[in-house]
């Protein structure tokens, strides 16, 4: 048993609320049950009680037994002054208010049903499961998991917006600064988003505005800054490429990061580093005002042509500096330019629109529920117990879902949670 579980059964009533008495047998009649609080202090606050007919406007103090109030030394705190009932699973102690008058006392042990109990006791048993609910997840209602699932999606833009709006601050609200690092990042998937994160974050932005109508230098400025013309290779386009680094290097006293960060090992050539690099340079060579570009697109065929850059010849040929292959347009495919707009230009328009107090909730479930749900670990897990994300807008839900609920077995903050634990 739980003092969050208490706080459940006292928030939603679940239990005979028609006939209450406290331990003292004096009549208790809920009107109000208080706001809950989750700072410190007691637990419910300003709730509107009857107790012996008499109302009482206060708040309510949770616990497992009567004795924690002592154990809690809330008899020492002045903010527990204003308490007008304790409300706890098991009564073993008498608590005394500051007039030396017995603090009503509501005892919860006997008054809740077996079948919630035991629903409780399912969810947060010990059994090893990946999800607490995974054998009862099913019997939810289809329009309850709905809705929740919308609510998970924007909490989860929620939590992508917490960088966003760091990166912000730290490059003074320059949308196309922060544009530049989260695409970098996501260009380098996750074996290598840290690394391309932190080329992007090297240089001053100012830097990039300046060199970017000119493909050759904005190549050898991010090449160079990723430490790939550090070597020496018997290529012509390569030692031009070094040369014209070495310029701009002296011009804007830059400092390259090492070459070591980025991982080709056991990765598709197509995600070789230095082909997400060449692509990432045809993107912003082409689009000078690529941000302004995107916050106006709204429709998914419309990202796919901005998305359908074309890269520098040289790289047609190669995945690295150092080997010829055979001759390859290498685009970006719709399934990477899906990951792209799931995370970074919908979280980044999102936060745009929020700014601009102006959230334009249906045009991101129309979007999203366009794009092809992701293929990971978690998705699949999901798809075995029956729930399988239909679009990306469900996908990205139940990864919240996941990550931030399952995982932190939050069940009593979870819609699912609580209408099984009501079942």
């Amino acid at each position: 048993m739980k003092e969050d579980f208490l706080h459940f059964l006292w928030q939603n009533k679940l239990f005979p609320s028609s006939s209450l008495k406290s331990v003292a047998n004096e009549t208790i009649q809920i009107i109000k049950s208080g706001t809950h609080n989750l700072n410190t202090g007691p637990d419910f606050l300003n709730a509107h009680l009857k107790i012996n007919n008499q109302l009482w406007i206060g708040n309510v103090e949770i616990h497992i037994n009567s004795s924690d109030w002592y154990l809690h030394k809330h008899e020492e705190d002045k903010n527990y002054d204003a308490v007008i009932l304790h409300v706890v699973w098991q009564h073993d102690s008498a608590v005394f208010m500051k007039n030396n008058k017995p603090l009503p006392t509501l005892e919860l042990h006997g008054l809740i049903d077996k079948n919630v109990l035991n629903n409780y006791q399912s969810l947060f048993s010990k059994q090893l499961r990946w999800i607490p609910c995974e054998q009862e997840i099913n019997e939810v209602d289809s329009f309850l998991m709905s809705n929740w699932l919308e609510r998970l999606y924007f909490e989860r833009l929620e939590n992508k917006a917490v960088l966003i709006k760091e990166l912000l601050v730290k490059s003074n609200n320059d949308f196309e600064s922060v544009l530049f690092q989260l695409l970098a990042k996501n260009f380098g998937l996750k074996i290598n988003g840290e690394a391309f994160l932190q080329l992007a974050q090297s240089f001053e932005f100012s830097i990039l505005k300046k060199v970017r109508f000119n493909e050759f230098q904005l190549s050898a400025l991010l090449f160079g800054q990723a430490g790939f013309l550090e070597s020496e290779v018997e290529d012509s386009y390569f030692i031009q490429l070094k040369n014209e680094y070495a310029y701009l290097k002296h011009k804007y006293k830059l400092l390259p990061i090492s070459n070591s960060l980025f991982q080709f090992f056991r990765m598709r050539p197509t995600n070789f580093p230095t082909i997400r690099i060449a692509q990432l340079v045809a993107l912003f060579f082409k689009y000078q005002n690529l941000f302004s570009k995107l916050m106006e697109l709204n429709k998914l065929e419309d990202f796919y042509d901005l998305f359908s850059v074309a890269i520098a010849d040289f790289w047609k040929t190669h995945y690295t500096f150092e080997t010829e292959s055979k001759k390859s347009a290498k685009k970006l495919t719709k399934s990477f330019i899906d990951l792209l707009l799931v995370n970074t230009v919908l979280p980044l328009k999102f936060v745009n629109e929020q700014i601009r107090g102006e959230v334009n909730s249906e045009g991101f479930f129309k979007l999203m529920q366009q794009i092809k749900p992701e293929r990971n670990s978690i998705i699949t897990k999901f798809s075995d117990l029956n729930i399988t994300a239909k679009n990306a807008f469900e996908s990205q839900a139940l990864l919240e879902l996941k990550n931030n609920y399952c995982a932190k077995k939050r069940c009593l903050q979870c819609a699912i949670g609580t209408s099984l634990l009501r079942k």
